[in-house]
């Protein structure tokens, strides 16, 4: 009777963990759902372009909105995002809205640990992995850099320097094999300690409205590059 009851247990707690589980949106591929279905397809000629990303990318359009206004570029970024959710989303919120190239910034929130522990090598297999599948949909790619961040206001003492510097090094590398464009916000924006300029930045990790300046031109020159590729 006790060993029923404890099946009976298990099962009815196993349940319940797979009832949790269905209704949590890990990789929030519903974040976008009803956006990218008013979106629709390119029209004629357009040249779109999405940006892939974190809290970094949906902040450039809040802070910059006038960088997106009349122009053809789709934000995509999505608040405290790792690589593996963004790989998740990445046929919803990139391939189906057919973009002419996507420009991905990722990598600070897995090195920050905001999903578990991460190797640089599981963030390039998730970078890697997205970039094969723009690839594979005719999407030309621009691999953007980490930026650079003394220590994380959120979870103080990791001082990711290192690891930022090592993991653009494997993007640069990577891109330079495949034919894809690097863009490198890294050099213009770094001060002494390796961390993020002070006057392009409140808290050492987000850029303010001059931090998205300096970046602007930086981006606006690598879609340019992206945009002139054959596409396979």
């Amino acid at each position: 009777m006790k060993l029923r009851n404890l099946i009976l247990s298990m099962a009815i707690f196993s349940f319940s963990i797979g009832a949790i589980s269905q209704t949590k949106d890990w990789p929030n591929l519903n974040y976008f759902k009803d956006t990218n279905e008013k979106l629709g397809l390119p029209a004629a000629g357009e040249n779109r372009i999405v940006f892939m990303g974190n809290s970094i990318t949906i902040g450039w359009e809040e802070l910059c909105p006038e960088f997106f206004k009349g122009r053809p570029y789709i934000n995509r970024g999505i608040s405290g995002q790792t690589t593996p959710q963004m790989l998740l989303r990445f046929r919803a919120d990139v391939i189906a809205l057919q973009p002419k190239a996507v420009v991905i910034l990722a990598g600070i929130n897995d090195i920050a640990g905001n999903t578990g522990p991460s190797t640089l090598e599981m963030i390039m297999n998730n970078i890697m992995s997205m970039s094969e599948l723009a690839v594979a949909n005719h999407i030309s790619v621009v691999l953007s850099s980490v930026l650079p961040a003394y220590d994380f206001p959120w979870k103080p003492g990791q001082f990711p320097a290192d690891k930022i510097v090592t993991l653009n090094k494997m993007m640069k590398d990577y891109a330079e094999s495949k034919g894809l464009i690097y863009l490198d916000y890294y050099s213009s924006t770094v001060d002494g300690r390796r961390g993020l300029k002070a006057e392009l930045t409140e808290d050492g990790v987000h850029p303010t409205v001059a931090g998205y300046k300096v970046m602007e031109p930086l981006a606006e020159a690598a879609i340019a590059k992206a945009l002139k590729q054959k596409r396979k």
